[in-house]
């Protein structure tokens, strides 16, 4: 019979097709309790492994949040409050009183633009033989090329206390003593090690395809390196200036050996507040909470970039 027919012998709707049985249908109820079973213990395991997440988050975040967060309630407390026994969280009255007497002593402004010379001069230093060391290194695959790397891994064992004289001896003779460059070369020896670490680990994640593909179109080596792979490792670069710019801006040692008056840095000053009662803490927490304004500001501005270099290379392959 025709379809035309068959609708009109049915009464003009059309004979409703039995449902085909779901592949569910086939399986053993006792077989179906048993994944409902297991898909319910999956998520309550899900449920578990987020809330000890969260747990662990919340107290990451209060051991490495709660210090500055003292150190900046403390700033706003009254001098004579700083020194209470027993201490206090919250100010009992809030004054500026401490950022006044701080950013109004001698030699402290000057500090702090010492200290931003010095860790910018140090972080330029640093990637400027970081990056084609790495590259170097990552690229040629040579013997000679780990042996370099390892050897910059064993540096960073060196205590900076074994190097810091001589340092300051060597620079003396240089008559570099008590300049920003001086100090800046000798943060460098600090944070190039670990930037050679850093850009190689970005520079690893990066395939070789794309330089290959460069030089087809014209490009020399240095042209793919500037053009390609720089671009491509940007967030690793960003990464990196940050480690860089954070070992210097923090060092205190070879500031502290090397530096006497006009190149002081603000960790040096912040360490020499004296008085006759004993350290002005109130002065010292006001100093140290806008020496972290700048970091802090740096971060949220690279904080793209960092986050693209952190994740470089975790799809790889």
């Amino acid at each position: 019979m025709r379809v035309a027919e068959k609708i009109k012998h049915d009464g003009g709707m059309p004979a409703a097709v039995p449902a085909k049985p779901s592949a569910e249908a086939y399986v053993p109820a006792g077989m179906r309790r048993r994944r409902a079973v297991n898909r319910e213990g999956l998520e309550a395991g899900k449920r578990s492994t987020r809330t000890i997440l969260w747990i662990l988050l919340a107290a990451s975040l209060v051991l490495y949040g709660f210090p500055f967060l003292y150190l900046l309630l403390t700033s706003f407390k009254p001098p004579i409050d700083t020194i209470a026994v027993p201490p206090t969280i919250l100010p009992r009255e809030w004054t500026l009183v401490n950022y006044v007497n701080a950013l109004g002593r001698s030699g402290v402004v000057a500090s702090i633009i010492n200290s931003t010379q010095t860790a910018i001069i140090s972080t330029l230093l640093s990637l400027l033989l970081a990056v084609p060391a790495a590259y170097g290194i990552t690229r040629y695959k040579t013997a000679s090329g780990r042996v370099f790397i390892m050897a910059a891994l064993v540096t960073r064992m060196v205590p900076p206390v074994a190097i810091g004289i001589p340092l300051a001896s060597m620079m003396a003779s240089a008559g570099l003593a008590d300049t920003p460059i001086a100090l800046s070369i000798a943060h460098t020896t600090i944070s190039l090690p670990l930037s050679i670490w850093l850009m190689a680990s970005f520079f690893e994640a990066v395939p070789q395809d794309l330089e290959e593909a460069a030089t087809v179109d014209g490009c020399s080596r240095l042209g793919a390196l500037w053009r390609v792979v720089i671009p491509v490792v940007s967030g690793g670069i960003a990464v990196t200036a940050i480690f860089a710019f954070l070992a210097s801006w923090n060092e205190f040692l070879f500031a502290l050996l090397m530096t006497a008056i006009r190149s002081q840095t603000t960790p040096v000053v912040i360490a020499n507040f004296q008085t006759q009662f004993g350290l002005d803490w109130g002065s010292m927490t006001a100093l140290a909470a806008v020496y972290s304004i700048p970091v802090i500001l740096l971060t949220l501005l690279l904080q793209r970039k960092i986050v693209a270099g952190m994740t470089l290379g975790a799809v790889k392959g």
